[in-house]
């Protein structure tokens, strides 16, 4: 266990759109609940105050790692130049962070579809995007980690397969996978082959159940999970990442329109709980 870090996700606390004073509040709830490291979801356009933040994880002494979501209209095969702009600022704020993870879905624009499949000519445009990214990132220490998502939000890269395909053909050594058990449950077969294919290329997992509610009161098959991360030898951040409604505005920002059953944090207590109880059972 020692080469795993828990973390939780700013959103289990607060809204995507980020706010400072939101943000210190998830801090302080993250360290308060004793996970080791808290992602940060970065904002495409909104100012970022990295100095604040700093401050604020070093007064609670937690760990951080960034991810990043390009928005629609950031879309890589169709606007190259702007999705790299956006990536390049993400980094910047990582490396301001001193943190060596940047995570998310850096495919495609979210809620983005062209209306066909993916074309070879789009995934040129990816690779290519994705080398200067990486070069850029380098320079930091930067680990860039993808994020495959379910089909009704990307039409790009919906498995595990489809990032590590593309990421094969970049010949870049500090890129990655970031997988979500969420969007697992709805694109693979199961819980075992994507982790086993990835291997040594997976550095970040979102855990979340199928209907982002409380961890083992769904159908992801966690033991099936657990067992290929130690077959793997996993080492990386498993990052908890469940919604409650009775965050104000969070049914809409994340499409949570059933009502939940538990709060912030009666998820996070119980979840962290679950999984350390899942590493000790199917670790080594």
């Amino acid at each position: 266990m020692e080469n795993i870090k828990f973390g939780c996700s700013l959103l289990s606390w607060i809204l995507p759109n980020w706010e400072l004073s939101a943000g210190k509040y998830a801090i302080e709830q993250t360290a308060k609940h004793q996970f080791d490291l808290l992602e940060i979801l970065l904002p495409p356009y909104q100012e970022f105050e990295v100095k604040e933040v700093k401050k604020e994880l070093e007064k609670y002494h937690l760990d951080v790692v960034c991810s990043f979501n390009l928005p629609a209209n950031a879309h890589i095969s169709s606007y190259p130049k702007e999705s790299l702009v956006l990536i390049k600022k993400a980094i910047n704020y990582t490396a301001e962070l001193e943190t060596d993870f940047l995570g998310g879905v850096l495919h495609s624009g979210l809620g983005y579809f062209s209306g066909n499949t993916i074309t070879n000519e789009e995934k040129n445009t990816i690779i290519e995007v994705w080398q200067e990214a990486a070069s850029y990132a380098s320079q930091y220490g930067i680990s860039i980690a993808i994020e495959p998502i379910n089909r009704y939000e990307s039409y790009v890269c919906n498995t595990a397969k489809n990032v590590l395909d593309l990421i094969g053909k970049t010949n870049c050594d500090n890129l990655f996978l970031h997988l979500d058990t969420f969007h697992m449950n709805i694109e693979e077969d199961n819980f075992n082959d994507p982790i086993l294919l990835a291997n040594n290329k997976l550095k970040h997992l979102h855990i979340t159940e199928s209907n982002r509610g409380m961890l083992g009161e769904g159908t992801v098959n966690w033991d099936e999970l657990f067992i290929a991360l130690n077959k793997i030898n996993f080492s990386g951040n498993l990052v908890l990442e469940n919604f409650s409604s009775q965050v104000k505005g969070m049914s809409n920002a994340v499409s949570l329109w059933q009502e939940s059953t538990y709060n912030a944090e009666d998820l996070a207590v119980r979840s962290l709980q679950f999984m350390k109880e899942k590493v000790e059972l199917h670790f080594n």
